[in-house]
């Protein structure tokens, strides 16, 4: 999935009537079906436009290119596990949550349509990298907080770096593991819980 650095990712339309946004969503969603079944270099606009029931002119006049439509769906990807850490995150003890919230986000990785042939590509395209980056300093935000409530005694520059390193490692590792057969994914994810939880009851021990 090579782009250019200059390649203008924003939608050409912000909808704003329901009739809008439930087509923008369609598009999506027929995106995402074609970019999993087929992966992302092998799909064209047309093909999304032919899937979606418009014509491809309908389509361009929402999406100036095909990297647009990729940088939306991973945006609805960044959106969905952001809304999931912070439905979970309150409810879980600091070492439960390094089991429960790593089997959610596998689950994630492995089910939702193109996640894996969308951030597979990720190093091609440095609009990606940037939405992957905002959303590590988000969840590190959501993480500090939830270790400074309940873990006061860790020191704020050791509770920082904890908080971007565990999500950070956890995302390489689940998106690793999304990309291999299922039973050897879980066995990875299986093996990284074990690590990460060791490292968290010595972080807040």
């Amino acid at each position: 999935m090579m782009t250019d650095e200059s390649i203008d990712v924003s939608p050409r339309r912000r909808p704003v009537q329901a009739r809008s946004r439930e087509r923008v969503n369609s598009i999506l969603a027929h995106a995402a079906e074609i970019f999993h079944e087929n992966g992302v270099d092998a799909t064209s606009m047309s093909a999304i436009a032919r899937e979606s029931g418009m014509s491809l002119a309908s389509l361009y006049r929402y999406f100036p290119n095909k990297a647009a439509v990729v940088h939306a769906i991973a945006e609805l990807h960044v959106e969905r596990m952001e809304t999931a850490l912070r439905e979970r995150l309150p409810e879980l003890d600091v070492i439960e949550a390094v089991d429960v919230l790593l089997d959610q986000f596998y689950e994630f990785y492995r089910t939702e349509p193109a996640y894996s042939a969308i951030w597979s590509g990720i190093e091609a395209m440095p609009e990606l990298r940037d939405l992957d980056l905002r959303e590590l300093y988000s969840n590190a935000e959501d993480l500090n907080a939830k270790l400074a409530q309940a873990c006061p005694q860790i020191p704020e520059d050791r509770r920082w770096t904890a908080s971007l390193l565990l999500p950070r490692s956890a995302g390489t590792i689940l998106r690793l593991a999304a990309t291999l057969p299922e039973v050897e994914g879980r066995r990875m994810v299986d093996e990284f819980k074990c690590m990460a939880a060791s490292y968290v009851r010595e972080l807040v021990s």
